[in-house]
């Protein structure tokens, strides 16, 4: 089912609905027109200005182990290198009323980061018990919202039942939401197929609230269950939702640890396009066609304690998979950098390095073209040194009772940190990384910031903004 945003009809239908109902744009930006603005160049999916920023871009590619291709666009909810590195982006530094472009009402509860296409920012939440997928112009201008079935309540006080991101190719879109609904919509929010997981295949067995998002291949767009109980690793069809494979993925942990909230990410070995999942303490390679295990390393709890689940998402950084573990918002760090090579077993032989200084236990590592960040759910940030493991340096962000969900973005010389009560940080990245800005928003980040190649966009927990 769609429905497009009619502001007329909307504002007619205010007088028996919460006026939040009708997404508004901020006026008091200067930066806002009646027509759409063109926050970006003619060619959209390569939105690099210069010489000097594509070769850094086609460096960070070469080092990322990805084709130049995937640089062209910024489909993945993480971004084009799907950690979080934006190496093309500018930023002021400053997030204030001067460098706020628009400020957008988001009607519902969610905490999906949004996802950027030619023409669409889109995210998911739910509304009057309903997720909905909705899409907005590259200007914030409401553009569509498609309802996907009745929603499943978030357990969390962080949580929803819209946790995953969208997965899109830039003409589809796939969205998982907590309550089993799995929809394939097409550029304009129509529904192409619709499948429902949970009663297929029976309910998830997860302390919290479902968090993993769907991942586009070449092949299909991948889902994957991590819990107590049968897990799998499935591909659909993008046109058709026709289920292309299902791969079992089961291991012993110990208790829930086999409890499984992060991300699949695509990886390239030997040339090929290969599937990294993390979760049940194993790190898996699958292969996209087939979806049969490349090779597989575990060990990553040797001491067998309890209650460590895989939240935080892995990134890639060169020959080296750099795994988050342990409970670092318990002060039990772990990390790890695993070789990104071999068949079958791995585990003895491509373990490069771990460490039980710095992690995450929530937010995802990003990644500023020569090291791995990561920012502990405390507000600890470190950089690693990919192939060693060795710390670059550590950085303090300001103490405070709330916690860091949303993963840190880099875009260019900048990092971007949020915190779970809304106050989000701009620091200057360089041998000793330096804090120099940043706004109260007033409202719960949970989702993490995203650079779409003009525009800054964080969502916080009732608006989506954009800064530059």
């Amino acid at each position: 089912m769609r429905d497009v945003f009619n502001h007329d009809a909307l504002k007619k239908d205010m007088v028996t609905r919460n006026p939040v109902d009708f997404p508004q744009i901020d006026t008091r930006s200067p930066l806002h027109h009646s027509k759409q603005m063109h926050l970006a160049p003619s060619k959209v999916h390569h939105p690099m200005a210069g010489w000097a920023a594509s070769l850094r871009c086609l460096l960070a590619c070469l080092w990322l182990g990805l084709p130049t291709a995937l640089s062209a666009q910024s489909h993945h909810w993480r971004g084009p290198h799907q950690n979080g590195f934006f190496p093309d982006g500018s930023l002021s530094g400053q997030l204030d009323a001067s460098s706020m472009n628009w400020k957008v009402a988001v009607p519902g509860k969610g905490t999906s980061t949004p996802v950027v296409t030619k023409d669409w920012i889109v995210l998911t939440y739910a509304h009057e018990g309903q997720n909905t997928v909705a899409a907005y112009h590259r200007n914030g201008e409401p553009g569509w919202i498609a309802l996907c079935g009745a929603e499943a309540p978030g357990k969390h006080r962080n949580g929803s039942g819209s946790n995953a991101s969208i997965a899109t190719d830039g003409d589809h879109f796939f969205a998982y939401f907590k309550s089993g609904h799995w929809v394939g919509l097409d550029h304009q929010g129509q529904t192409l197929w619709k499948h429902h997981l949970v009663e297929q295949y029976g309910p998830v067995s997860l302390y919290w609230d479902h968090g993993t998002s769907p991942l586009v291949t070449s092949h299909g767009v991948v889902m994957a269950r991590m819990h107590e109980g049968e897990s799998w690793l499935a591909s659909y069809a993008k046109e058709t939702g026709a289920l292309q494979w299902k791969q079992s993925r089961n291991f012993s942990t110990p208790t829930e640890g086999d409890h499984g909230y992060s991300s699949p990410i695509i990886a390239h070995l030997e040339g090929q396009e290969v599937i990294l999942v993390w979760g049940a303490q194993h790190l898996t390679c699958h292969d996209i066609k087939t979806g049969k295990t490349v090779w597989s390393c575990g060990d990553f709890n040797p001491k067998k304690v309890a209650f460590w689940p895989a939240v935080a998402s892995p990134i890639q950084a060169g020959e080296t998979v750099v795994v988050p573990f342990g409970r670092a918002d318990k002060k039990q760090p772990r990390l790890h950098g695993i070789l990104l090579e071999g068949t079958g077993d791995v585990t003895k032989t491509h373990r490069r390095w771990n460490t039980s200084q710095y992690s995450s236990f929530v937010p995802s590592l990003t990644f500023d073209g020569a090291l791995a960040i990561c920012l502990s759910d405390r507000g600890t940030l470190a950089g690693i040194q990919p192939d060693t493991g060795q710390t670059a340096w550590v950085m303090e962000l300001p103490k405070h009772r709330s916690s860091y969900y949303a993963s840190p973005s880099v875009v260019g010389d900048k990092l971007i940190a949020a915190r779970e009560d809304g106050a989000v940080f701009v620091l200057q990245l360089g041998e000793k990384p330096q804090l120099i800005g940043g706004k109260e928003l007033g409202e719960r980040v949970i989702a993490s910031p995203v650079f779409d190649g003009t525009q800054l966009l964080i969502r916080s927990e009732k608006h989506l903004i954009s800064y530059r």
